[in-house]
């Protein structure tokens, strides 16, 4: 499903391009909206860091994900959200330990209807783009999955308003044994436009056999930028709604090059992924062994410009062994 018509409409409100880079050294100054560290490496006292528990794939690979705006940035704490905010964009935090509510679906249910309620109050209540990291997410059998307890608490805590409207997203398990689910979200004074992948059912509409409620998330989203930015969904080798080339590493990496392909141009991308000078990409992988030889395929097929950080993650089919998420400038 391409992007509508109106995605692309003049009339609609233009914002600043935000900037994302992954940095070694952070400076905290007025612009930074959040920081989101990767591994037990990655440590800072400020209220815009978020720590989350997938390590990179080596020692020494940068950790910091960075999120800049062209504003002053402000922060607080309302309830259980962190935020930052220039106005135009807001970055919110949320992190619930799941032994004080019960378990993963509760959990998910009270993260995102706080999220929501301040996202209605604040002065960018359009939601673009969310990060999901919990523990353990294949963990249980059938519906008793934790990525299907997941999808359905995020529903009730979305409520019927977001049906057929949801942001770009990703869920991706952790290993740290901790039980807390962190959630980052990205909104912004103007909409931005959903985008389908043509070669994959949208996640909303996944058949009953994948959970009883399924997943709530856009394959990626257009921001209302004066620049280019697609925001991307965590994408895997799923064609359709089926997985793909199960323990097959190489075929689901071609895989989900050939997904990204496919949603770049449904988003009417001027440009490949990796020729814009503004792509970035986020990499898990489940299967450690997996790391190095991984890293060097995408670097012959992207170059060595592209900034990449491979996390070890594991994603929300136990069968998949990568998933990619990024930002595209084209």
């Amino acid at each position: 499903m391409p992007i509508a018509d109106d995605a692309v409409s003049p009339t609609r409100e233009v914002l600043p391009t935000l900037h994302v880079g992954y940095e070694k050294d952070v400076v905290y100054d007025k612009s930074v909206l959040a920081v989101i560290g990767f591994g037990h490496g990655a440590t800072s006292n400020d209220p815009r860091f978020l720590n989350v528990a997938l390590e990179p794939s080596t020692p020494d690979e940068t950790r910091y994900e960075v999120w800049r705006t062209l504003d002053s940035v402000t922060h607080g704490i309302d309830g259980s959200v962190r935020w930052a905010s220039d106005g135009t964009y807001s970055i919110a935090i949320i992190e619930l330990d799941e032994s004080s509510y019960g378990g993963i679906a509760e959990t998910a249910r009270l993260a995102y209807a706080e999220l929501i309620a301040w996202l209605q109050s604040s002065a960018t209540p359009n939601l673009l783009r969310v990060w999901n990291y919990f523990d353990a997410i294949n963990d249980g059998h059938n519906d008793d999955e934790r990525y299907r307890q997941f999808c359905s608490g995020r529903a009730a805590g979305l409520g019927p308003a977001f049906a057929g409207n949801y942001p770009a997203a990703s869920a991706i398990g952790t290993r740290s044994g901790k039980n807390i689910l962190q959630v980052y979200a990205l909104a912004s004074r103007a909409p931005g436009a959903a985008v389908e992948n043509p070669r994959q059912c949208s996640a909303w509409r996944y058949p009953r056999r994948y959970g009883p409620i399924a997943p709530g998330f856009a394959r990626a989203m257009r921001a209302p930028t004066q620049f280019p930015q697609l925001y991307i969904s965590g994408t895997a080798a799923v064609v359709g709604h089926e997985s793909h080339h199960a323990g097959d590493i190489e075929a689901q990496l071609q895989e989900t090059l050939t997904n990204l392909e496919s949603l770049l141009q449904s988003a009417q991308s001027r440009t490949a992924l990796g020729e814009a000078s503004g792509d970035i990409l986020k990499v898990y992988v489940r299967r450690v062994e997996d790391a190095a030889w991984l890293q060097s395929a995408l670097r012959s097929r992207l170059g060595d410009d592209v900034p990449l950080l491979l996390l070890q993650g594991d994603i929300c089919r136990a069968e998949l062994l990568l998933e990619i998420d990024g930002v595209h400038a084209g």
